[in-house]
Formats: structure tokens, C-alpha cells, sequence
């Protein structure tokens, strides 16, 4: 008896007519990565914690300052949120990738009782992203351009064949590297003039928001250039 396992035959379907190893809609598989709604808000829930906090808080709350007070809440609803997934058996991947840079911050920030200090890891990260991104564009081989192959050809490198695809992947990937140096250039300003509440809104709205509206910006371009060029767009970039 042969141990072989069966092929798939060429057209097989599932029973709602779906092909098992077609790739996800493109706004699906990132909803995945950020972990969906859901994982956004829960993104963004220690960090909103401790901008609203810092400023509203007394100078001193019992034995400790009212600083203290907003690293130790938002530190503790980062550690919640990742324990509520845990015991609902849930993912804590996304939950546990925000809880290092919160947790981070939150140790510069209660060693130097300095509130600016809560945010240094995001910007220092920010700005790390925003060279490597146009680094990669300047040498032709686009971060923006890899994401692509993986959603869009499942991780296949027939982009780096097609010049005009390349040269609007580098071109969107340079956009993102200078939103993100320009958004981490406004933050480190905010941060030498000891401007602490305005860098938390900075962090707070030029975060997700912008990431996502890059991100939107990104279908929509890629659509209209392949369009353009009188070629088909894969439909994972559909939304369909």
C-alpha cells in the first residue's frame, strides 16, 4: 500500500468554492499581523493609560509620585491584557511585542523620574525603521517590495524582475522611511524641549493611525500602478 500522500488535484475546491492554499485577502492578512481590531486597541491601551495619567496625576499619591503611579498602571494593564489572553488561550504574541517596549520605557522612565524617558525606546526605534527603510530603497531592494512578495506572491521573487514594480515598491518604501523619521524628528524635538504631554500625543496619534493610513495608502498606490501598466492586480490587494 503506497505511503504516499495524495496530490490536491488542479481546480480542487472546498466546499464553498474557496481554494485551500489561496492566500488570504491582503487587509485580512494584515488585520492578522495586527491582531485584528481587537489587538490595535489593546496595542495602544498602555500607552494611552500613562499619556492621559502622567498629566493628571498629583505630584505624590501615597509612597509614590504621581509618575510612578502612571508607569506602574500602564505597565500593569500591558501585563493584564497579555494574562487575559493567556488564560483564554489566545495569542499573546502582539500582546507580549508591545509589553518589551512598555516595559522598557517604563524602567529609563522610573530610573531618571523623568516622564520624556517613557517614550526614548519608540523613537529610538522609529527612527532606526525610518533609515532602514530608505536604505533599503536606495538599494533596490525595498522593505516595502519583500511584504509585497510574501502577501501578494507568497513569498515568491518575481517583483525583482518587473523594474517598474521595483521602482514604485522603493518609492512607497522611501515615503514610509520619511514619514517615519519625520514623525520621530517632531517626537525627539518634543522630547529636548521637555515638551512630555505633547510627545505623548505624538506617540499616541502618529503610531497606529499613521501606520495604517501608510498601509492604505500602499494598496492603493500598488493597484494603480499595476492597473496603469495594463497588468491585473493579485487579489490579495483586492480587499475582496
Amino acid at each position: 500500500m503506497s505511503t504516499e500522500t495524495p496530490s490536491r488535484k488542479p481546480g480542487a475546491e472546498t466546499r464553498d468554492g474557496a481554494d485551500p492554499d489561496e492566500l488570504p485577502p491582503f487587509t485580512e492578512q494584515l488585520s492578522q499581523q495586527l491582531g485584528g481590531v481587537k489587538g490595535v486597541v489593546e496595542a495602544a491601551v498602555p500607552i494611552t493609560l500613562f499619556v492621559i495619567l502622567n498629566p493628571l496625576l498629583p505630584d505624590r499619591m501615597g509612597p509614590l509620585s504621581g509618575l510612578q503611579w502612571a508607569i506602574v498602571i500602564s505597565a500593569a494593564s500591558a501585563l493584564g491584557i497579555a494574562a487575559w489572553r493567556a488564560a483564554r488561550k489566545e495569542s499573546i504574541r502582539h500582546a507580549l511585542n508591545g509589553l518589551f517596549g512598555i516595559a522598557l520605557g517604563a524602567f529609563l522612565a522610573w530610573r531618571s523620574t523623568d516622564a520624556r524617558d517613557f517614550y526614548l525606546p519608540g523613537i529610538i526605534q522609529g527612527s532606526i525603521y525610518g533609515v532602514l527603510l530608505i536604505v533599503s530603497a536606495l538599494v533596490r531592494h525595498p522593505v516595502i517590495g519583500w511584504i509585497y512578495a510574501v502577501v501578494a506572491q507568497g513569498g515568491k521573487k518575481e517583483w525583482r524582475q518587473n523594474k517598474p514594480l521595483v521602482d514604485i515598491l522603493s518609492r512607497i518604501t522611501i515615503l514610509w522611511g520619511v514619514v517615519f523619521l519625520a514623525k520621530n524628528a517632531v517626537r525627539i524635538w518634543l522630547y529636548w524641549i521637555d515638551a512630555d504631554n505633547a510627545l505623548g500625543m505624538m506617540t499616541l496619534f502618529g503610531g497606529w493611525p499613521v501606520t495604517i493610513a501608510l498601509t492604505a495608502f500602499t494598496i492603493w498606490a500598488v493597484r494603480r500602478h499595476m492597473r496603469a501598466v495594463g497588468q491585473e492586480p493579485p487579489d490579495v490587494l483586492k480587499g475582496e
